[in-house]
């Protein structure tokens, strides 16, 4: 497992450790400070993947985020996708392999992985490089709250991976220093192996954490435990650094092509040559720093290709010392190579035809450097395009903000330095901080300032399907001259008709590049063309690191009533309905829903049934103006009510649709208790608060949830009123002194309890309201006093049938957003009293009025035995049972269908077009490739008369 392209010394990593690892299968080594991408390079292995569209393969082009070649699964110690081999950590055990675009999650969630935390900050500084750590340290000296984010494993950005010095000592020595200095500051956070991925209006910043062994997790969890940082700060300071771009060629994808500052980031940061015999083309003085460092530690450097006319003297005088040899006015072509480059085709710049191969196993290329202006753009900074530098760099101000370093086109170490210092004070003075301005150290350029050329690609116009432009797309020069072809100008448009800039990069080496190359193909220049949008995440984050611990019931909370454990105990089988675990059904023994509903659904009937309806939501609603209020959020009179007495009330939306039903409750003569649906509780409630602080702010009222106070409990069937007055004595049950409709006030020993006569199911029934705190003790009392009686829990499933054989709607079910109270037969709701109410216009509209529109009714198979399935279409007679020819014209559909065994058969209620005037005649229903026939009946199917529900 030796790693040949190792050098004897230098580098961060920790040699004295020693890791083992797999990647394709094949075991391999390397060292604590290395990431996957360092480790493999050590070994030679440049070859990592093949490309998502074409398969050509591919390997890693850069050092870091801007990699757009080396995309792994993690596969040990857990699987986790789509990760790039350059950001990943290297530990002990880990088994990966290269993913072409994707891969596979975690069969087993773990929430644990993933948290979140709030911070706040009067500075937030985002880059840990030399102008962020002068930033921070100024900021900090002040007293300031500060953070200090960067996506590295430690502080020093550029720095990591250059031999550069300040104050005349390794710069790395002043990293040090700075960092131990911010780490005394009390009012300072430093978080390293943090990514600030998306900037939001008014100083919100999150940030995403990679947390590991530093935080006290051993470096095989490191990998997945993310913490997302969300960020409020007083003023940002972005020192992000800059992306070194490529150039477009011929063959620019073999495995064994990179950028070159980062095969010196390589070099100095992980002890790793990336190459044994090198080229370098550039257009830029950058590269040549790489091109001394390879050689001087032992990678042949077979030629600087500067596509320049002059080189820097400096450069040029360095290059010359060491044999290397410089070819002014000159690009690479193309290469050769299969799994890997062999060879550079170089020619004259202008003479691309007379190219020269170069054997090489590696090409290391820069056309310059783009300032990472992401969090600038994101809270819509503006950019111009420097021509000097050959890019594009920050233009304008943003309030709250500043760009620093290379990320505002400062390319000077010295100049970085001073510049992260003048945004610290900047940003203090905005605030108003008292200061004394200390020395941060100070360096000198080790660069000369030649001027770049701004080169984007070399033409071949032969080859232009093999010039990429995105590697990781697979989109190429030729996919810019079709979108241009096309008649596309607009760089957005280029750009999705493309997929460039749309991979995990998100276009951080290849969005410029295709605005430099698509401005050329359009002849205008790129200032006009412009860039693209940045949008956050600036790199990619894992939609679970985002939703933390907030999945499964921290996400969708799961809501019990006070009887729950009862319903456990007693075999319930629960239904989700608005959060609330709700029984569906209590099978016996070898019981299936269909039997246990028409079990339950007989006892309501023939003796005495028992639901739990606590999770109906109540509105406690108080106040002088409370039935001013309520007459005008329902559509009946609510005002007229009497103390002690109940009413059944309809809201609807502006247009007239029902949006809501329940009953109201008066308790007195400025206090209301209004019931809604249990879907329908936090709705109503916002929407009652919505129209009496916008539009009724007049009116004096105050509203309450109380939907967990109460506890209801409907006992409903003919014996309920024997089973009701044996449980509280003191109550008068008879129809006389509790007439339907009302409420009354009892005791349960010497626990308050609220009686009221209201039915969902046509019975005879009593609606015991109880606070939540006796709720169990007065449930387990009803059932043990009905026994006597036949008493049978029942479910929300046998609640529906109960309701539906009586016609009572269920609104969301029977009920589409489209549908009003006449619709459902309910014209006796609406008052013809009021002045005005919500909705009251809209009955008007000639279109609630057509006779036409669709009506609730029932409807019952002809043969009484076939169950018609909820949203099953209906449509006319048809002749010879044969449908008509597409498009078939449909009448309606079925809302609701159950087996009933008060009728001894199913039957459904449906939303039929004119459905009243419709009663009696048969239409069908194509079931199966069969057209069933069904009769539209009245939407009551039991007990039409009403006389079950007074006993």
């Amino acid at each position: 497992m030796s790693a040949p392209f190792r050098t004897p010394q230098g580098g961060r990593i920790d040699r004295s450790t020693q890791y083992t690892f797999t990647f394709n299968g094949q075991q391999l080594s390397g060292h604590p400070g290395d990431t996957i991408a360092s480790a493999l390079l050590a070994h030679g292995i440049h070859h990592i993947t093949s490309s998502i569209k074409l398969g050509r393969p591919r390997g890693i082009t850069a050092a870091w985020a801007e990699d757009t070649g080396g995309l792994v699964q993690i596969e040990e110690p857990f699987p986790e996708p789509m990760l790039l081999a350059t950001t990943v950590e290297l530990f002990d055990g880990l088994v990966a392999r290269g993913v072409p675009g994707q891969g596979r999650l975690a069969e087993i969630p773990d929430s644990a992985k993933y948290d979140s935390k709030h911070a706040h900050a009067d500075i937030l500084v985002v880059g840990a490089g030399p102008a962020g750590l002068a930033a921070a340290l100024t900021a900090a000296r002040s007293g300031a709250r500060v953070i200090l984010v960067d996506e590295h494993s430690e502080a020093g950005g550029s720095l990591l991976g250059s031999p550069e010095t300040i104050d005349g000592r390794p710069a790395l020595d002043w990293v040090r220093s700075a960092a131990a200095e911010l780490a005394t500051y009390p009012e300072v956070l430093h978080l390293q192996r943090t990514t600030a991925f998306g900037n939001y209006d008014d100083g919100f910043v999150l940030a995403l954490e990679r947390r590991t062994d530093h935080l006290g997790f051993t470096a095989p969890t490191a990998l997945s435990r993310q913490r997302v940082w969300r960020i409020r700060a007083r003023h940002i300071i972005v020192a992000t650094g800059s992306h070194e771009r490529p150039i477009v060629f011929s063959d620019n994808d073999r495995p064994g092509i990179m950028l070159a500052g980062s095969a010196r980031t390589f070099l100095h940061r992980y002890g790793v040559a990336v190459g044994r015999n090198a080229v370098i083309f550039t257009t830029n003085d950058s590269a040549y720093a790489a091109a001394i460092d390879l050689h001087d530690a032992g990678v042949t450097i077979e030629a600087v290709v500067d596509a320049r006319d002059i080189t820097p003297e400096k450069w040029h005088n360095a290059c010359a010392k060491r044999g290397i040899v410089v070819r002014a006015g000159s690009v690479v072509t193309g290469t050769r190579g299969d799994e890997r480059i062999t060879h550079a085709l170089v020619a004259p710049r202008g003479a691309e035809r007379d190219a020269a191969p170069i054997e090489c196993d590696s090409l290391l290329v820069s056309g310059g450097w783009n300032p990472a202006v992401h969090l600038f753009s994101q809270v819509r900074g503006t950019l111009r395009f420097d021509d000097a530098l050959g890019a594009f760099v920050p233009d304008g101000a943003v309030p709250g903000l500043a760009v620093s370093g290379s990320a505002n086109g400062v390319f000077t170490l010295g100049a970085c330095l001073r510049e992260g210092q003048s945004a610290a004070t900047a940003a203090l003075d905005s605030l108003g901080f008292t200061y004394s301005l200390q020395s941060i150290g100070s360096a000198s350029s080790s660069n000369s300032s030649g001027k770049p050329l701004v080169l984007w690609r070399v033409p071949d116009t032969a080859r232009e399907d093999t010039q990429f432009v995105d590697l990781q797309r697979d989109a190429t020069v030729a996919d810019l001259a079709r979108a241009v072809g096309a008649g596309l100008h607009s760089v957005e448009h280029v750009k999705r008709y493309t997929t460039i800039g749309t991979a995990h990069d998100q276009g951080k080496t290849s969005g410029i590049i295709a605005s430099g190359i698509t401005a050329e193909l359009l002849g205008q220049p790129i200032q006009e063309l412009g860039t693209t949008t940045f949008r956050p995440p600036y790199t990619p984050v894992a939609f679970a690191a985002l939703a933390g611990r907030s999945r499964g019931s921290l996400f969708d909370p799961e809501r019990v009533t006070a009887v729950h454990d009862w319903h456990v105990s007693h075999g319930a089988v629960f239904e989700d309905v608005g959060q609330w675990k709700r029984p569906r059904y209590y099978p016996l023994p070898g019981e299936d829903m269909h039997e246990a509903v028409l079990r339950e659904c007989a006892a309501a009937r023939r003796d005495v049934g028992i639901l739990d309806g606590s999770t109906l939501g109540k509105i406690d609603v108080q106040g002088p103006d409370s039935g001013t209020f309520l007459d005008l959020i329902y559509t009946n009179m609510m005002s007229t009510l009497k103390v002690g007495m109940v009413r059944y009330g309809v809201m609807c939306g502006v247009d007239g649709m029902v949006i809501d039903d329940g009953t109201v409750m008066r308790l007195d003569d400025e206090r209301f208790l209004v019931f809604t649906t249990t879907g329908g509780a936090a709705k109503i409630l916002e929407w009652m608060e919505e129209w009496l602080q916008t539009e009724w702010p007049h009116l004096r009222v105050r509203l309450t949830s109380v939907t967990e106070h109460w506890a209801t409990f409907p006992v409903v069937g003919p014996k309920s009123r024997a089973l009701i007055g044996d449980l509280f004595p003191d109550l008068d049950v008879s129809n006389e002194n509790f007439p339907f409709m009302a409420w009354r006030d009892t005791h349960f020993g010497d626990v308050p309890v609220r009686v009221a006569r209201i039915s969902f199911s046509g019975e005879l029934a009593f609606e015991v309201n109880v606070s939540t705190w006796y709720a169990l003790s007065l449930w387990e009392a009803l059932v043990t006093a009905g026994e006597q009686y036949g008493i049978t829990p029942y479910g929300t499933e046998t609640m529906h049938v109960l309701r539906a054989e009586k016609g009572y709607p269920i609104v969301g079910q029977d009920t589409d957003g489209t549908v009003t109270p006449q619709d459902l037969g309910m014209t006796w709701v609406v008052s013809k009293k009021k002045r005005d109410f919500v909705g009251k216009r809209s009955f008007s509209r000639a279109e609630n009025q057509n006779p036409l529109r669709k009506q609730l009714v029932g409807v019952v198979p002809i043969d009484g035995q076939t169950f018609i399935p909820e949203g099953a279409q209906l449509i006319e007679q048809v002749s010879d049972g044969v449908l008509p020819p597409p498009p078939v014209p449909m009448l309606g559909h079925v809302t609701s269908s159950y087996h009933s065994a008060a009728l001894g058969r199913p039957f459904g209620l449906a939303l039929v077009k004119g459905g009243r005037s419709r009663v009696g005649e048969v239409i069908h229903v194509p079931l199966e490739g069969q057209l069933v026939p069904v009769e539209i009946t009245s939407s009551v199917l039991v007990d039409p008369e009403g006389a079950r529900r007074d006993g």
